[in-house]
């Protein structure tokens, strides 16, 4: 009997554990985000436990002191900003201060900027190298954002350049962007993206 009371107690005390395991994961998974499942595997408890936790999570990044959110998109939890705090994400992408933008995060942008709406997987396929980091300061500097899920195997992420993406580059439209040549296609991915870069700096850089 007082094995089975001390098995509830340690469910119970332990969510506030949970909640920061399961916060925790969320923010090394990024924007691919987990399902309720794979929370439940991880956390080795069931899945309506797995959901209390979440909820619990929610309710404190529902608070005003906090700075993100736990959203739900198709089935997948994922952590992201809050829409309040927009204009500040903007300022800091604006600040003189602020640090330029690498050549990985370029490339990564101006390939979503002529593809979009378009996947990490298929950014990667392009680049034919890992884009986690770049995606995340993208979207951190508020350059890009979520534009829905893709169909097929588990509804992967699209994402598409923002309002602010065209302001940084002083673009009033997409329709500015330098005009790729006919032959860029599909079958070359590393040529492709190698035009992407050259493209869209070329342009930038001559801008007085």
């Amino acid at each position: 009997m007082e094995e089975k009371e001390a098995g509830k107690t340690g469910t119970a005390g332990s969510q506030p554990a949970a909640q920061a395991i399961v916060e925790a994961l969320l923010f090394a998974a990024g924007d691919e985000g987990l399902s309720l499942a794979q929370i439940a595997a991880v956390l080795e408890i069931d899945e309506a436990e797995a959901k209390a936790v979440l909820a619990k999570l929610q309710e404190d990044c529902e608070r005003e002191e906090r700075g993100i959110q736990l959203i739900e998109l198709g089935g997948v939890f994922l952590l992201a900003t809050k829409k309040e705090h927009a204009p500040y994400l903007k300022r800091l992408v604006e600040a003189p201060g602020a640090s330029p933008l690498s050549q990985a995060a370029l490339e990564t942008l101006a390939i979503i900027a002529y593809r979009q709406p378009i996947t990490r997987a298929e950014i990667e396929e392009i680049r034919g190298v890992k884009s986690d980091k770049p995606l995340q300061t993208l979207m951190a500097r508020a350059l890009i954002k979520e534009v829905g899920r893709a169909e097929g195997t588990g509804r992967p992420i699209l994402y598409g350049t923002t309002a602010e993406f065209l302001d940084y580059f002083g673009l009033k439209t997409l329709e500015e962007l330098p005009p790729l040549p006919e032959w860029a296609d599909d079958h070359e991915p590393e040529r492709e993206a190698d035009l992407f870069f050259e493209k869209l700096t070329e342009q930038w850089s001559d801008e007085p």
